[in-house]
């Protein structure tokens, strides 16, 4: 059994490791409120905007050739992965990286073994992890969770329909954890680009007279649905990752608790042996004074 010392001092240890993580419990508490309050409010946008494309989409299905729904042989593919820029949140960013590499085996392993499927991160963790199974990241927008806006997260939108135009890629998908509530984040694979109606929600076609016309219509649509699809996204998973963080500092504070609890019952039960042993010694000392 350890000395009374030992476990005193690893005592005081756990306790202020309970500190630290309560705090942080309660900090990621504070801003899941914020993120919850944002995805919840940008929802019902993004969901009216996922109807509307997919009413033009569904008129405008062969007779217009938008640049940004143009469906190509897949020869060079982007992947996005969404995930933190911070640890301690659970599995949250070891399943992004999971999903990517089931992504890769499942669709695209020839591609990927030819060199023809890039990554692109969104949060540095899930890449730190896929770097440690030689997995090499193309490039970073990881810096956006310094100020996440809807303006910022626009000029990423841009970056990547502008290589979808160029044909630097004729496929770009995202991976990312869609929040549902503080404990529950839903690992989701979409696609980004092309745009086409099957991705969109199907609510029925009708007649429809546009003004102005159809392709300026398509034009300034379709770019506004990729930016605010994107948007969402991120803010789904910043949403996710301050209930995973809440979620597992939780956890780890009532481990905590338990810990010491079974801490403090050993201190004492060593204590009491130490007094038993002591008492012992006294008695057999004052036995041999006698005799």
């Amino acid at each position: 059994m350890a000395n009374l010392k030992e476990i005193r001092t690893r005592i005081v240890s756990v306790k202020s490791t309970r500190q630290i993580t309560n705090a942080m419990k309660m900090v990621s508490a504070a801003k899941l409120r914020k993120a919850q309050n944002a995805i919840l409010q940008l929802r019902p946008y993004a969901k009216k905007m996922h109807e509307i494309l997919s009413h033009v989409s569904d008129v405008s299905e062969g007779d217009i050739d938008n640049m940004y729904s143009e469906k190509r042989k897949e020869e060079k593919v982007l992947i996005l992965l969404v995930s933190s820029n911070r640890g301690l949140c659970g599995a949250f960013n070891a399943n992004v990286s999971k999903k990517v590499i089931e992504v890769i085996k499942s669709k695209y392993q020839n591609l990927f073994d030819n060199n023809n499927v890039d990554l692109y991160t969104i949060g540095k963790k899930a890449g730190d992890v896929l770097k440690g199974k030689s997995f090499e990241m193309n490039g970073s927008f990881d810096e956006i969770y310094d100020d996440l806006t809807y303006e910022k997260v626009a000029v990423i939108a841009e970056d990547l329909m502008k290589m979808f135009a160029d044909k630097k890629y004729d496929k770009i998908d995202i991976i990312y954890n869609r929040f549902k509530n503080a404990s529950v984040q839903i690992i989701t694979h979409e696609t980004i680009l092309p745009v086409t109606a099957d991705e969109t929600e199907q609510n029925g076609t009708g007649d429809y007279i546009f003004e102005p016309d159809l392709n300026y219509i398509l034009e300034n649509l379709m770019p506004e649905s990729i930016k605010v699809n994107l948007f969402a996204a991120i803010l789904d998973s910043n949403a996710a990752e301050q209930g995973a963080r809440m979620t597992a500092m939780h956890k780890a504070t009532d481990n905590a608790s338990e810990l010491i609890k079974d801490l403090t019952l050993s201190y004492n039960k060593a204590r009491q042996a130490s007094i038993t042993s002591e008492i012992l010694e006294i008695t057999a000392g004052a036995e041999a004074l006698n005799n």
